[in-house]
């Protein structure tokens, strides 16, 4: 599969995210009918998407994933209050995405919490893909070796991996996953930009990924 080269205002791989992206599916097929972003790592300590609570003056939106989904990440605390602050909130932001592919909802407010500007245009038109072709998603997403700088205030860059060979898309009426083999392009790098709103929210404004990046795969 080839990744395919779009815009960054509908680039979203959440991956899931979750930010989420797709390899190119091709023909006239949607590309919500590809593997869903998520990751891999070998030893590090690794946690289920992290609690939504509240954190500064805002409180967060809870988020509640179906049993069948699951965003786990790795070496996501590093000690430093100030860099763990901007990986909770991106870590939701993750969650968040695959919160509305698998509600269906391309509107859905918690998207407007953690993004802005073009990433959330983007965001909203990844999770209507998803809709328009009655898909939504299954399977354990992981994302690894993050590095945050936070380099002025109220804003920050957010680098990290993610595997996407145990997450897939499935049929929305179905519930049949179209489960692909696992390649180096299962490995992606994003990168992103982050800034902090007035509440204490970090927002991603920015976001881009890489496929087959040889900081992800093995």
């Amino acid at each position: 599969m080839n990744r395919r080269h779009v815009p960054i205002a509908v680039v979203i791989v959440a991956t899931a995210s979750l930010l989420l992206t797709a390899c190119g599916g091709g023909e006239s097929d949607s590309k919500a009918n590809d593997k869903i972003a998520g990751a891999d790592t070998g030893d590090t300590k690794a946690s289920a998407s992290p609690t939504v609570t509240a954190t500064g003056s805002a409180q967060r939106p809870k988020v509640t994933l179906p049993s069948d989904v699951t965003d786990v990440f790795e070496g996501w605390e590093t000690g430093d209050a100030a860099k763990d602050a901007v990986l909770a909130d991106a870590s939701r932001r993750i969650d968040a995405l695959a919160y509305a592919i698998t509600e269906g909802n391309a509107d859905a407010p918690v998207l407007a919490f953690y993004y802005k500007g073009d990433a959330l245009v983007g965001a909203s038109q990844w999770v209507k893909e998803f809709v328009d072709a009655k898909k939504s998603m299954t399977g354990e997403t992981r994302y690894f070796k993050p590095s945050v700088d936070v380099y002025a205030e109220g804003k920050a860059t957010l680098t990290y991996c993610s595997f996407e060979g145990k997450a897939f898309v499935k049929d929305r009426a179905t519930g049949a996953a179209a489960k692909t083999p696992v390649t180096d392009k299962s490995y992606l790098l994003y990168s992103t930009r982050l800034e902090k709103s007035d509440k204490g929210v970090w927002q991603t404004a920015v976001l881009n990924s890489e496929r087959a990046n040889d900081t992800c795969t093995p």
